[in-house]
């Protein structure tokens, strides 16, 4: 049941509108204007909550840029001469998504640059790890004289049943004297 009930209210939230702060005081009679009003509402920043577009924002600055903004329409501006004159009065700090000027090349080149630039560091650091192994780890698996004595010493000391030892034990040079000699 609860599950039945969950569903329900999913399939009802899906089908509702989303909630925008425009007021109906605000909203223009033509619904072709006010659907460009909308369209550059959402790509206007409001200026007190940052990360929201002015078309979803509550604050009263936000109310003030969505009433410029039909005012604007309403003047008979185009999209474009609406935006040129809200960046020119608030600056680009406005857009949602800047422009690609001189000014605003690093920002948008930047981030694909990061992105070559760490996947090359990353190849070079895998390159150079592959073509020169760390001598660090190989000495790491040799015993030191120390160590190899223990292991004969324990070796040693496993006996079979019999009372003679399961392994004979290793000598490190024991290989190289018979080779030599």
């Amino acid at each position: 049941m609860k599950l039945l009930l969950a569903g329900v209210l999913a399939a009802l939230l899906m089908g509702c509108p989303a909630a925008f702060a425009v007021q109906p005081d605000e909203i223009m009679a033509d619904a072709g204007k006010e659907a460009r009003a909308r369209e550059l509402s959402r790509e206007l920043r409001c200026m007190v909550c940052q990360n929201q577009s002015i078309d979803d924002s509550e604050a009263p600055l936000a109310r003030d840029l969505r009433l410029l903004v039909r005012e604007r329409i309403a003047a008979g501006d185009s999209d474009n001469q609406v935006i040129d004159f809200l960046v020119t009065r608030y600056g680009e700090f406005v857009l949602l998504k800047p422009r690609f000027n001189p000014h605003t090349l690093v920002l948008w080149l930047l981030p694909p640059l990061a992105l070559l630039g760490g996947g090359l560091a990353l190849w070079a650091y895998s390159r150079r790890r592959s073509k020169f192994p760390d001598t660090e780890d190989r000495d790491l698996l040799k015993l030191t004289p120390e160590e190899e004595a223990r292991l004969e010493r324990l070796i040693a000391a496993e006996t079979a049943p019999e009372g003679r030892p399961e392994h004979p034990p290793i000598a490190s040079g024991a290989v190289s004297a018979k080779t030599s000699g």
